[in-house]
């Protein structure tokens, strides 16, 4: 039992301190589950249902394809790359039970992006959706499994379903003449095929997923983790809320982002919960399925609660069979907090955590949360605040930075070993990982995060790493400099924005708008600046280097006046 610490004070009663992990595959809890209740519904999109029984049937019959007709082995690395849909969850356990990796791919992510991920994490097959596939055509795959979400759907089909669900099926000879030298098999047929995949390899140290973070240095990074880092927030989510007996999960967040890959499918199928997935946010369909379903769980971000907030009507929504309503990404307002409780009953839940941690290293006491807090270390988290230059430990109410010694740490960077490196401190024997967010802990115990040791900005929950969106922009023909900042967005907290120096010959040619419709042309739309200022000189350093903070102390100052 570890030693009680003042983050352990007002800890969820009867809950212990510390836990048992499973020694065991991430796909091992889907046999689990569908062993128990196999014809219990796991996944319902749009008035369709998949049990978990047939859930599982899916996926071993995808992974015997993957391996057979894919030549996919023990460790490699396969793309996901589609958006919420059943087919993303099932193609997430495939991997797994090919004793293969998954790499998840934001859906907005375009061509180039794609292809970096492609070629840093060494992939070679993919599993895209219809409406995203052609974006492949730089990746080098030599296999794809082609996704139709309309295999998954009700018919005839659910009120609200997106008109881009019943689109007619893709021409893969049309696709496969701009994927030149991939092999494309529809999702259906290899389902169809019925191959049974070889024996389930992978344990709690092989390698399981690669989300990619990207940093200070430009190029996103992937984060390794294996079945144990990714098993242990699973657990914990399942282990700190009181999820009731038969949980109905609303899966509104991004499968692909780790606190939605966790909290709306990892941990609901360990606890063979009903997964009940939107494909995109649409506060009047997740209005209805709360309703409709008997939702007792909902995973949001600030803006999804806000948009539902402020639909017409919505106090005459039956709403009252929720039992937990949290999230993370961006620190819910007091305002909104209120009037969401007041909605509903509930309070809304804070947690905090990192791609590098798989989700939540820290989450309020459901029975005492405190809003705009990051909450308190979880189970078997150490957590403490650092000076950032001499690593010197500090106390409650003293600012530093975040740094995290636990079971759902990363094992360091994919390929970068100094990166790797430079992300980790020893601190009383154990190692610690360097969050680069400062914050501090109160006299109770909870921690709050209130700056960034890196540069990154946070659009609706979404990371930003300007140094990335900098090194796309510089490729524009009539930028010389450019500094990307954040701009305050009442909708998303925080926005893009690009400070831009424009080359002599382009001045008075080229605006602000020119600039923005580029970007959105070859970033995914989160990223893309949404504000360009074009201003003749860049401030500097007396070495020479962009002082961004003073340009973004400025864009505040504006923003408050």
């Amino acid at each position: 039992m570890p030693a009680l610490t003042l983050h352990h004070r007002f800890w969820p009663p009867g809950r212990p301190f510390s836990l048992d992990y499973p020694q065991r595959s991430l796909y091992e809890n889907l046999s689990l589950s569908a062993r128990r209740k196999p014809g219990h519904p796991m996944l319902v999109f749009y008035d369709g249902s998949i049990s978990y029984g047939e859930g599982l049937a899916q996926v071993d019959a995808l992974a015997g394809w993957l391996q057979r007709e894919c030549g996919v082995r023990r460790g490699d690395r396969v793309l996901l790359y589609m958006q919420n849909s059943p087919q993303w969850v099932l193609a997430y356990y495939a991997i797994l039970r090919a004793d293969a990796m998954v790499v998840p791919v934001n859906p907005m992510l375009l061509d180039d992006e794609v292809a970096h991920l492609a070629a840093d994490s060494g992939a070679r097959v993919a599993i895209a959706a219809e409406d995203l596939a052609a974006h492949l055509g730089r990746a080098g795959l030599a296999h794809l499994v082609l996704v139709r979400y309309a295999d998954c759907i009700g018919h005839p089909s659910a009120p609200r379903t997106p008109a881009s669900l019943l689109a007619d099926p893709v021409d893969i000879a049309s696709l496969g003449q701009r994927l030149t030298g991939v092999r494309i098999a529809r999702w259906a047929d290899a389902l169809a095929a019925g191959i049974a995949p070889g024996p389930h390899l992978a344990g709690p140290d092989d390698l399981a997923v690669l989300p990619y973070s990207s940093g200070t240095t430009g190029k996103p990074k992937g984060c390794v983790h294996t079945h144990r880092t990714v098993m242990a927030t699973a657990v914990m989510h399942a282990h700190w809320a009181d999820w009731g007996e038969a949980p109905v999960i609303l899966a509104t967040l991004p499968l692909f982002h780790v606190t939605g890959m966790q909290g709306n499918m990892n941990c609901p199928i360990l606890l063979g919960a009903t997964m009940v997935v939107l494909q995109r946010w649409d506060r009047e369909a997740a209005a209805a399925l709360i309703e409709s379903m008997k939702i007792t769980s909902w995973s949001c971000i600030t803006t999804m609660a806000i948009d539902l907030l402020s639909m017409p009507g919505i106090e005459r929504h039956d709403l009252s069979s929720l039992r937990r309503i949290g999230g993370g990404g961006a620190s819910m307002p007091e305002a909104v907090g209120a009037r969401l409780k007041a909605l509903t009953g509930l309070e809304y839940i804070e947690g905090y955590g990192l791609s590098e941690t798989i989700a939540p290293t820290h989450i309020n006491p459901p029975q005492r949360p405190k809003r705009q807090c990051g909450g308190v270390p979880i189970f078997d988290v150490d957590s403490r605040i650092i000076d950032p230059d001499t690593l010197a430990e500090r106390g409650p109410n003293e600012s530093g930075e975040i740094a995290i010694h636990a079971p759902q740490v990363f094992l360091g960077y994919w390929n970068d070993p100094e990166a790797t490196r430079a992300a980790f401190v020893e601190i009383e024997g154990k190692r610690f990982f360097r969050t680069g967010d400062i914050g501090h802990y109160d006299d109770e115990g909870y921690f709050f995060i209130t700056d960034r040791l890196k540069r990154m900005i946070n659009a609706s929950g979404f990371k930003v790493w300007p140094a990335e969106i900098e090194a796309m922009m510089y490729a524009h023909p009539d930028i010389r400099e450019a500094c990307v900042i954040a701009a305050r967005d009442e909708r998303r907290g925080e926005t893009v924005k690009a400070v831009v120096v424009l080359k002599p010959e382009s001045r008075g040619r080229v605006g602000a708008d020119d600039i923005v419709a580029w970007c959105r042309e070859r970033m995914a739309a989160y990223k893309a600046p949404r504000v360009v200022e074009i201003v003749d000189a860049l401030p500097r350093s007396a070495t020479g280097k962009i002082m961004w903070r003073e340009l973004q102390d400025k864009a505040l100052r504006a923003a408050r006046a």
